[in-house]
């Protein structure tokens, strides 16, 4: 481990160099990539400079320990024994920071929302989710823009798909696909009964065109004519657009965007998503005989998280984790929720690089 983290301070100096380099401050691109990747390693540098300082402490309290007086040396013990202490708890948080990190995990995401089974309920809630979660991008200090808006005929929405930027936006909420389930009596129930509806979530990194192997002389590009809500606009303008991969044949279309541009965007993003996966998945059958993510599956089919509102009650059923505090996460108190979902997830990891 000390090789590595030896390593990883080398080349963070290195990076730091490059950084002042008169040339990579000229190409703006290079300059945001090495002060990135500079960032990303500010915390595991800084936390093996603090390692580092505990063992030079550590061999200078046990020459303390040959003094002649016994008061000093009974002071040298009680610091020694607490600096081992210090030892081994910033052991256990550098083996967590050295955990491989998932390079998909700066990204910006798109995340969509859409009610599930329970009818006006189902809308109602996916609405819940969607101020839920909005009100957690706004105390991360993220961006959020809406791309795609349906509403339920009684209030909340059929489907909401947004873009939201900022730091770590994709580490932070890949926990989040799936199936979200609620138990509450709904506003359309008359005689006060408790009922179950649910809606899906899917969350995907957004994703460049150099995350992605498609060369843009492989794409076949045709416009239509939208139809939908929006009146005249989508039967006037070819609006709508839609992309083919033609090695691959995998094809993809939007009509979300009222203008021909931002359909553009989404549908090849769309494209994007459907060749990663893809690549992704052959990169995964490769690798069959590692471990699989705990929590890390994504499948939209599954049950992740249950909102029962007479108990007060939010479980995660991925880490059988139970929180009596759902006033609270339903106004995006999600920290708690998300940190030990992070926090199965690196030991997971950890298992998997022990093995």
């Amino acid at each position: 481990m000390l090789d590595k983290l030896q390593e990883i301070q080398s080349h963070y100096k290195r990076l730091e160099e490059q950084m002042a380099d008169p040339s990579v401050l000229a190409d703006m691109d290079r300059y945001t990539r090495i002060n990135k990747e500079y960032k990303d390693l500010q915390e595991v540098v800084s936390k093996y400079q603090d390692y580092r300082l505990i063992l030079e402490s550590i061999r200078s309290t046990r020459e303390m320990l040959d003094e002649p007086d016994e008061e000093m040396k009974e002071m040298a013990q009680l610091e020694l024994d607490e600096l081992e202490v210090r030892k081994e708890q910033t052991e256990e948080e550098l083996k967590y920071l050295l955990i491989p990190k998932d390079p998909e995990d700066s990204k910006d995401v798109i995340f969509e929302i859409r009610a599930g089974t329970g009818g006006d309920e189902a809308a109602i809630f996916a609405g819940d989710l969607y101020r839920m979660y909005s009100k957690y991008f706004e105390k991360q200090g993220w961006k959020e823009e809406t791309l795609t808006v349906n509403e339920g005929s009684v209030g909340g929405y059929s489907k909401i798909v947004i873009e939201v930027s900022g730091k770590q936006v994709f580490g932070k909420l890949k926990f989040e696909s799936g199936a979200h389930r609620v138990q509450r009596v709904p506003q359309t129930e008359s005689q006060g009964r408790v009922h179950t509806s649910a809606a899906t979530v899917v969350v995907m990194p957004k994703l460049e065109m150099e995350d992605v192997d498609i060369k843009k002389s492989d794409l076949k590009v045709d416009t239509f004519r939208s139809s939908g809500a929006g009146g005249q606009h989508v039967n006037k303008t070819e609006s709508g657009v839609r992309f083919t991969h033609i090695p691959t044949g995998a094809v993809s279309e939007s009509t979300d965007g009222r203008s021909q541009i931002k359909n553009r965007e989404i549908a090849l993003q769309r494209l994007y998503q459907k060749i990663f996966e893809a690549q992704k998945n052959a990169y995964e059958s490769e690798q069959a005989a590692k471990r699989k993510s705990l929590v890390g599956s994504g499948d939209r089919s599954d049950k992740i998280r249950t909102y029962n509102y007479p108990q007060n009650r939010v479980t995660d059923h991925r880490i059988n984790l139970t929180l009596y505090s759902l006033d609270k996460v339903i106004e995006g108190d999600l920290d708690e929720i998300l940190e030990a979902l992070q926090v199965a997830e690196n030991a997971e990891k950890l298992k998997g690089e022990m093995s």
